[in-house]
C-alpha cells in the first residue's frame, strides 16, 4: 500500500519511521516533509491548507491511507473534506477536533460531561477580562488564548500584573493573532503532569504508553512554555490506581459526551492531565498525537502500526491487540538559539554521523541547502533512546547529544530525570 503523511515535524518523522516498519507499505509519501524525511520518503511541498490540490495528489500517487500529524488541518476539516471523496484518512473529523481548537468549547464540554478541570471563567471583551481580574488573589494564574497558538497559547502567570499583561497581550496586541479573540482565564494546577494517548474508533478505545512532557524551555521548568522541550515514557506518575480514575472521570466520559453529541471521533484523543491530590484533572486535550510525545511512545508499540490506524479507521479496534514492549524511551530535543523567542536559522548541523547504535534522531527544523544539513525551525532535532531502564534510556541520549552540533544548540539536561529519583 502506499501512505501519505501530512506535516513537517519530529511527530511526523516518527510516524514515517514507524511505518517504513510494516511490510505492508510500498511508498511513503510526505506532504511537506523536512531535511530528514527524504531519506525514507518522497517529499512534496503542497501547502497543508491547499485540501484540493492534496486530494489531487493522493489520487495521483494512488494513497492508500493518509495520515495527519498537525492539528490546523484537522481543526480546518481535512478529514471531513478527504472522505467526502472517498479517501481513507486518519484523524478526527472538523466537530471533534473542536476539542483542541478551541479551549472555550472544550470547557463547555467538561462542564457539560462533569470531567474535572481547573476552574475558569472565558471573555471574549478585554475590558471585562480585566474587570474580573481585579478580583482574583494573588498567585499563580493560567491564562490561555481560545485559539490554535502552536502550543504557546497558555501563559502560567507567576502573579496577577504578569496575568493582565498576558490578557493584553493575547486580546489587545494579538501575539496569537485571531486566536486571542477570547480567552480563558484559569485556576493554577499543582502536581505532576502527564499524556495519555487515546487510539479510538468512535466506539471501541486503547491505551498507549502514558509519557510525560517537559514543556518549559530551561532545566527545573524554568523559562517560557515552548511546543516540547522532551520527554520519555512510560511515566511512573501514572500509577495503575491513577489510571482507572483517569479513566473512569476523563477518557470514557469524553468519548460518551462525544457520542451524546452526536459526534463519530476517530482517531487519536490526547489528554493533557494535571495529576492533582484530588486525583487527574484535564489541562488539555488535543485532537492529534503529542509532539514530542510521540517520539517516545510509538517506539514501545510491538506491532505494526499500519494494522493500528486501519482498525481504528474500519471500527475494529477492538478486535485488535496492541502489545507494548517492556522498555522505556526518552527523547530531548535540541532546539536554536533563542527558542521559544526569535532565533535564526540557517545553521549547519553536523555530527549525526557519529552517533551510537540505538540512537534514532527525529528530525524537525531542518532542511537540506547546498548538500548540507541546516536548521530551520525552533525546535530542530529530537534525540530518542531506548532501554531496559529509564535512566539507562537517558544516560543513552545525555551521552550522545555532544557529538551534534549547531551554532546556538541549546537543551534542556534534566529530562526524565525526576522520575528516575522517584
Amino acid at each position: 500500500m502506499n501512505v501519505l503523511i501530512l506535516g513537517s515535524g519530529g511527530r511526523e518523522h516518527a510516524f514515517l519511521w514507524k511505518i517504513s516498519q510494516s511490510p505492508q507499505v510500498n511508498k511513503i509519501f510526505c506532504i511537506p516533509g523536512n531535511g530528514g524525511m527524504d531519506k525514507d520518503a518522497e517529499t512534496f511541498s503542497i501547502p497543508m491548507n491547499d485540501f484540493e490540490k492534496i486530494r489531487d495528489f493522493i489520487e495521483s500517487k494512488n494513497v492508500d491511507l493518509t495520515v495527519v500529524g498537525p492539528e490546523q488541518p484537522l481543526v480546518d476539516g481535512i478529514v471531513d473534506y478527504l472522505e467526502s471523496y472517498g479517501l481513507n484518512v486518519f484523524g478526527p473529523r472538523r466537530a471533534g477536533a473542536q476539542l483542541e481548537g478551541s479551549k472555550v468549547f472544550a470547557k463547555s464540554f467538561m462542564k457539560k460531561f462533569n470531567i474535572p478541570t481547573a476552574g475558569y471563567a472565558e471573555f471574549s471583551d478585554y475590558q471585562a477580562a480585566e474587570a474580573y481580574m481585579k478580583n482574583q488573589p494573588e498567585g499563580p494564574i493560567v491564562v490561555k488564548a481560545d485559539g490554535l497558538a502552536a502550543g504557546k497559547g497558555s501563559i502560567v502567570c507567576p502573579s496577577l500584573s504578569d496575568a493582565r499583561e498576558a490578557i493584553r497581550s493575547i486580546m489587545v496586541d494579538k501575539i496569537f493573532a485571531g486566536a486571542g479573540n477570547q480567552v480563558i482565564i484559569e485556576e493554577f494546577m499543582t502536581g505532576e503532569e502527564a499524556s495519555l494517548f487515546v487510539l479510538t474508533d468512535g466506539n471501541s478505545y486503547s491505551i498507549l504508553s502514558p509519557a510525560q512532557d517537559f514543556k518549559r524551555a530551561l532545566d527545573q521548568d524554568g523559562g517560557k512554555n515552548t511546543g516540547g522541550m522532551g520527554s520519555y515514557a512510560p511515566t511512573p506518575f501514572i500509577t495503575d490506581k491513577m489510571m482507572e480514575r483517569a479513566i473512569q472521570t476523563i477518557i470514557e466520559p469524553v468519548l460518551d459526551g462525544m457520542k451524546t453529541e452526536g459526534i463519530v471521533y476517530k482517531g487519536m484523543l490526547y489528554c493533557g492531565l494535571m495529576l492533582t491530590p484530588e486525583g487527574p484533572k484535564v489541562v488539555e486535550f488535543n485532537c492529534r498525537f503529542g509532539d514530542p510525545e510521540t517520539q517516545v511512545v510509538l517506539p514501545l508499540i510491538d506491532t505494526d502500526f499500519i494494522d493500528i490506524l486501519q482498525a481504528v479507521n474500519s471500527g475494529k479496534l477492538g478486535e485488535l491487540k496492541i502489545p507494548l514492549r517492556d522498555l522505556h524511551s526518552v527523547c530531548v530535543i535540541l532546539a536554536s538559539g533563542g527558542y521559544p523567542d526569535d532565533y535564526q536559522k540557517g545553521k549547519v548541523i553536523t555530527g549525526l554521523d557519529q552517533l551510537d547504535s540505538g540512537i534514532v534522531v527525529f528530525h524537525a527544523g531542518t532542511a537540506r541547502k547546498d548538500h548540507q544539513l541546516i536548521t530551520s525551525g525552533g525546535r530542530v532535532l529530537g534525540v530518542m533512546s531506548t532501554g531496559k531502564e529509564l535512566k539507562s534510556a537517558i544516560d543513552h541520549v545525555y551521552l550522545n547529544i555532544p557529538k551534534i552540533k549547531f551554532e546556538g544548540m541549546h537543551f534542556r539536561t534534566d529530562i526524565g530525570k525526576r522520575a528516575v529519583q522517584r
